[in-house]
């Protein structure tokens, strides 16, 4: 993949999302008895990926802003702020993932 132009990553990109999208859509149509052209997916999948860059946009300008290089969770908490549902749902994932690695973090002092 080295030798692709970023261009070409991107369009792949954007073909594995029409194809994940086009996925979930058919999926839920047939669930509900609904019918879902393929502009329609098209149509969610550019909107998706207009998303995807603007939130991509948002986390690097937040890492940059704190003065790292690096995206971290508290990049993601500050971009969900707006959304209190979402920011509950992210806030909760992070917090069991930071008690999960301090519990294996413990286990392994008192192994020595």
């Amino acid at each position: 993949m080295a030798d692709q132009s970023e261009d070409e990553i991107r369009e792949r990109l954007k073909t594995a999302l029409w194809f994940s999208i086009g996925k979930i859509v058919d999926e839920e149509s047939m669930r509900r008895n609904r019918n879902a052209t393929p502009q329609f997916i098209g149509a969610l999948a550019d909107m998706v990926w207009s998303q995807i860059e603007n939130v991509a946009i948002d986390l690097e300008s937040f890492s940059r802003h704190a003065n790292r290089t690096t995206v971290t969770t508290d990049d993601v908490l500050l971009l969900a702020r707006r959304n209190q549902d979402l920011h509950s749902i992210v806030k909760d994932i992070v917090d069991k993932e930071k008690t999960r690695k301090l519990r294996a973090k413990a286990k392994g002092k008192g192994r020595a």
